[in-house]
């Protein structure tokens, strides 16, 4: 029966084991004494005791009230511990966080991330992978992973993505000559070079771009397929290849923009995170922190 108790139950124990008689512990609770009296009478059919016998002094805890009174007592410095949303102290927190993050967002807003948390919730351990995009739903719903960062066309369904901002490409390549030219580089001239692109994990010659370069009747020679932009990065710097690198990145020692008469469309960034996350103190924190970030690098 002890799992019929409620809260208010416990309340009303703890109000007359303080006071002793029924008026106070009313007053205390601002309840009426009739109310208390009908609590107390529920409490006694649940736990099959008389709880408190009357004195001339007030009312009196019997031996098994008095055996039950810490446990009470700690049932409701337990519950009065649990933090609302507003109060949350980021330097007790005590878990481990698994962020899955692309290269770029592990670089322009993973590690910062993770400093303000060695400095602001130091009990916070962090675990951080490659981006998942195929499994992403499936492991966050079994909690292997409670955070995600990432453009907004590799979250798949069943997710909730915050946007966090957009990003623009800029078109690089080591060859000075051509990044010094007298005007801007026309598409169509700029197709005469070949290409690197990244693909993320699919191992694709076909990049985000190419859709908006056959959207206006051109065709882009990508020789050279990468998983991460530091890789492309690399690989641009002992070649003549030209590709596209989101600003972020830029300036990269080495590399030189190609400024550009057209530039293809940006994307957007975003947090992605479970649903069953949506309210949680901690999460909210956190999301709270990496948009004060992004805020102080516009």
């Amino acid at each position: 029966m002890i799992e019929k108790l409620e809260i208010h139950h416990l309340r009303t124990l703890n109000a007359l084991y303080r006071f002793g008689n029924i008026s106070s512990a009313a007053e205390s609770l601002d309840l009426s004494q009739q109310a208390v009296s009908l609590q107390l009478k529920k409490i006694r059919e649940i736990l099959s005791d008389r709880l408190f016998v009357r004195t001339g002094h007030g009312m009196t805890p019997t031996p098994y009230a008095r055996q039950i009174e810490p446990h009470i007592q700690k049932v409701l410095t337990h519950f009065n511990e649990i933090p609302l949303p507003n109060s949350l102290t980021p330097n007790q927190i005590e878990r481990t966080l698994v962020i899955s993050a692309t290269d770029y967002t592990q670089k322009v807003i993973v590690g910062e991330l993770i400093k303000e948390l060695l400095e602001t919730a130091p009990k916070v351990k962090v675990i951080v992978s490659n981006i998942e995009s195929a499994d992403l739903t499936k492991k966050m719903n079994q909690g292997e992973i409670d955070l995600a960062f990432t453009s907004h066309g590799y979250v798949p369904e069943g997710l909730v993505t915050e946007s966090l901002f957009t990003e623009n490409y800029r078109c690089v390549t080591a060859n000075i000559e051509l990044a010094r030219l007298d005007e801007d580089l026309s598409l169509e001239r700029l197709v005469e070079h070949d290409f690197i692109v990244t693909s993320h994990g699919t191992g694709s010659f076909k990049g985000s771009a190419d859709t908006w370069f056959e959207q206006l009747g051109l065709h882009r020679n990508v020789v050279i397929s990468v998983p991460s932009f530091f890789m492309a990065q690399e690989y641009l710097k002992q070649s003549k290849l030209v590709g596209f690198l989101p600003s972020r990145l830029l300036p990269c020692d080495g590399l030189f923009e190609i400024p550009l008469k057209k530039y293809p469309p940006g994307y957007e960034v975003v947090a992605a995170y479970h649903p069953s996350t949506r309210k949680d103190p901690f999460m909210i924190w956190l999301l709270d922190q990496v948009h004060k970030q992004i805020s102080k690098t516009r």
